[in-house]
């Protein structure tokens, strides 16, 4: 067996191969120490959970314990590949100060208790609230981590059974954009794309996407095909020099904030130029005229001017992607994160429909998911949608699912939309939410303008509950804590963003008496007694199977089916992109092949936003528009930041991920391997901005907006002049010195996006200056450099030789 240091060389060694071809396998494999792969006494079947990308692999399990992971060289998204932090990110589950046991606020302190002491003092709770003030006093704020079957609960036992509209995901941060993009184009949610159009595409351009850190196993994939033959050129748009940008064939550095200036540009050119498939467009497309009309007048030299790119780069990305014959686009943070976020995501989608490169092979666009479970979240009705991808202003659809559910429809709210987390806030604010319950997220760490949000959460007219499984900063402040099972200690099915569908087996015992999600919410159900309009429980399944198969049930028909799935089918080998039915039992590796889409008036999941305003589109409005169910090709003007640089305040703050952490740290922070290799905050620079402030590698800075001020170590990059950024992942809770000025969302401001209502974390005002020379050694360049790390870098970041990882090798099929 090859020994690497994934830290290192976080993407492993190439395997080539070329256009059409499948990718070959490369089963990578981590153990503890002392432990061989004789010693294995069971892999136990599983898929990442610290990232979206689905890769699937194998927990090795000795005496009850886990030991170790294997890449699965069947599975069809990672063919046996695995990133740093599938190798090393499982450790935390046996991290000693896991939550083992509930815990209730007496005279101010958290103190340990039973269950049904806990558990009863939430249900008391609740019913007091719904008798004094109505559902709307009550709600639920949750995760991108969860399993499907426990979505599925959650979403029911709060629209039918708390009757609820307070109902968001931590998703809201990051995916709600690729949510609402996908809605506004194509009627409906759901990834178009497969990650298999990697294999195809002769043009891969990335907005806002640094793949490399944020699906990591994806760009090992996108990095393979570059090192065969006819690789594919590369479009990427990112004020940062990332590796990403370190093998672009054009790297467009756009001012944050300015995306749909720049997009309007390229539309521009593909229009102006003829690379329109005008039969596509007129066949399947409805709103050309009126998208030619708007970016007609936004040229490169315009674009250039509002984004600072050079307009002849413009040209250059508007010619690969107007010309591609194949062209496979992908969207994450940097156009998701702004205040023209769905405006921006939108478009993208715009150049794959007047250039019909949708369907076929290598053509696809893939509104990317930024945590593991994200697409169930919106799937199952836990981010406040309706569940099936149903739609909240149809009465048929709301009928439908009351139907399912065996209530009446006018105990599921749907007067208006859901609440999203950030008015959820300011609602507890007010005094009108008086019950939080949290599971599997830190907000108090995550959420923007946090020195408000921590002060909200611990108001004392407040009752928050937190379900996790360590003790996070929003833990702290709760009234009940409800420990809770990890991943690899429970079973559950969960979906990544290309639709691929895995089922994770319960590996080993959670600790103490922690439970899973699933076991807590029907409890939770059970003591408030929620009943149908026959008297029957409203929940009546009992575990995650029988989970799985009222979500089928439920799904079945919608675009998101999962009726042709099972359990048993789930652990054949490979994950199964939905919808998979009796027409598709197979799965389906592409939509909209056929042209046709889920926006006729009767089936789409949203009749649309105004892409400025936010305004919903009105049903009659809509059908107008799209009597036929065609894709919408919908444009918008670029609108200045509402935030933007000015003389006290000359930076552009960027805010972000980075490949050896993930979201708050809780999990990560917990890995040796991850820990070391980017244990704290730091702020990157350009060279031109640090030179003219006098900051050297490593100088102590402060980073300052008109919300506070972090201070971190500097990293000086190729990040573009008046740009600066900053990882979100680091809070208050691992290390004293200086703790309550590190988290960067002390910075951002209590602002979103009119559309997907995603806050802005990419468009504040910010300003810089040096405290302390650097008396630490700098922080250790990370894989955002131009180059992959090599090991005598790797020394530098704390990844130890003892960490060397078994990389097995196979292609053809031989292990």
């Amino acid at each position: 067996m090859e020994k690497r240091d994934r830290i290192a060389e976080p993407w492993g060694h190439r395997v080539p191969y070329g256009a059409g071809q499948q990718w070959p396998e490369r089963v990578d494999m981590y153990l503890m120490d002392g432990v061989e792969p004789g010693d294995v006494q069971r892999w136990v079947p599983s898929a990442s959970v610290l990232s979206s990308n689905g890769d699937a692999f194998d927990i090795a399990v000795v005496d009850g314990r886990m030991v170790g992971v294997r890449g699965r060289a069947v599975d069809r998204v990672n063919r046996g590949r695995l990133g740093p932090k599938d190798l090393f990110g499982w450790q935390a589950n046996a991290s000693p100060d896991r939550l083992t046991r509930p815990l209730v606020r007496r005279d101010g302190e958290l103190v340990e208790t039973d269950w049904d002491t806990a558990m009863d003092r939430v249900a008391r709770h609740s019913k007091a609230l719904l008798e004094r003030h109505g559902p709307g006093s009550i709600g639920f704020y949750t995760s991108g981590q969860l399993f499907l079957e426990e979505y599925y609960t959650l979403g029911v036992l709060a629209h039918a059974g708390i009757g609820t509209n307070h109902v968001d995901g931590n998703t809201r941060l990051c995916t709600a954009t690729a949510a609402e993009a996908l809605k506004e184009s194509f009627g409906c949610d759901g990834q178009p794309g497969s990650y298999t159009d990697v294999d195809h595409a002769d043009v891969i351009a990335l907005f806002g996407h640094n793949v490399a850190e944020t699906q990591s196993v994806l760009w090992t994939r996108i990095l393979d095909r570059l090192a065969g033959p006819n690789p594919p050129a590369i479009v990427c748009v990112d004020p940062r020099h990332t590796p990403v940008a370190a093998h672009a064939t054009v790297h467009l550095t756009p001012l944050p904030g300015t995306n749909v200036a720049l997009m309007n540009a390229l539309l521009h050119e593909i229009v102006a130029n003829g690379w329109v498939d005008l039969d596509y467009v007129h066949e399947h497309t409805v709103g050309f005229d009126e998208l030619r009309s708007r970016v007609s007048e936004c040229t490169p030299e315009r674009a250039a001017r509002i984004c600072d790119v050079d307009a002849e780069e413009i040209r250059r990305a508007a010619r690969l992607l107007g010309t591609a014959t194949r062209l496979l686009s992908t969207v994450l943070q940097g156009f998701y994160q702004s205040h023209q976020a769905t405006a921006a995501a939108v478009q993208v989608n715009n150049v794959h429909l007047i250039r019909g490169m949708l369907g076929r092979p290598g053509c696809g666009v893939l509104q990317m998911n930024g945590q593991p479970t994200a697409q169930n979240t919106r799937e199952c009705g836990a981010n406040g949608d309706m569940a099936g991808f149903r739609n909240w202003a149809n009465e048929a659809h709301v009928a439908e699912l009351a139907e399912r559910w065996r209530v009446d429809p006018d105990r599921i709210p749907h007067s208006g939309p859901p609440t999203h987390v950030m008015k959820m806030i300011q609602f507890a604010e007010q005094g009108d939410i008086r019950m939080l319950w949290v599971s599997a997220t830190n907000p108090a760490v995550s959420l923007p303008e946090l020195a408000r949000v921590r002060s909200i959460l611990a108001r004392d007219d407040l009752f928050l509950v937190v379900q996790d499984i360590f003790p996070t900063e929003t833990a702290a402040m709760a009234d009940v804590v409800l420990p809770a099972a990890a991943w690899g200690e429970k079973t559950g099915a969960f979906t990544n963003a290309d639709r691929t569908v895995h089922l994770s087996e319960r590996a080993v015992d959670p600790p103490g008496e922690a439970r899973s999600d699933l076991d807590i919410f029907l409890d939770y159900a059970r003591r408030m007694d929620f009943r149908d309009r026959d008297g029957g429980p409203l929940i009546h399944w009992h575990d995650p199977e029988s989970a799985f198969d009222t979500w089928k049930a439920c799904s079945a028909g919608r675009p998101c089916d999962y009726s042709g799935l099972t359990y048993a089918k789930l652990r054949a080998g490979s994950g199964i992109q939905w919808p998979c039915d009796s027409a598709h039992p197979d799965g389906t590796e592409r939509l909209y092949a056929d042209g046709r889409f889920w926006s006729a008036p009767e089936d789409c999941e949203s009749y649309g936003k105004d892409l400025i305003s936010g305004k919903p589109v009105e049903p009659a409005e809509y059908r107008a528009l799209n009597p036929d169910g065609r894709a919408i090709l919908k444009s918008a003007d670029y609108v200045h930041p509402r935030e933007a640089p000015v003389a006290e305040h000359p930076f552009a703050l960027v805010t972000g991920r980075t490949l050896y952490q993930f979201h708050t740290r809780t999990k990560t922070a917990r890995a040796p391997q991850l820990d070391a290799a980017a244990p704290e905050v730091w702020v990157e620079i350009s060279r031109a901005d640090a030179d003219r402030a006098e900051i050297g590698e490593g100088d102590l800075v402060e980073v300052s907006t008109r919300r506070g001020s972090v201070r971190a170590r500097a990293r000086i990059g190729r990040i573009r002049p008046g740009v600066l950024f900053l990882p979100f992942h680091y809070g208050y809770w691992d290390r004293g010195d200086g703790a309550h000025d590190r988290a960067a969302n002390e910075l951002t401001p209590t602002d979103w996006d009119p559309v997907s209502k995603q806050p802005l974390f990419k468009t504040a005002a910010a300003k810089l200056r040096r405290v302390a020379p650097g008396t630490d050694p700098a922080p250790a360049p990370t894989t955002t450099a131009s180059a992959p790390l090599d090991a005598s870098v790797a020394a530098t970041t704390g990844g130890p030789a003892a960490f060397a990882v078994e990389l097995g090798t196979s292609v053809g099929g031989s292990t």
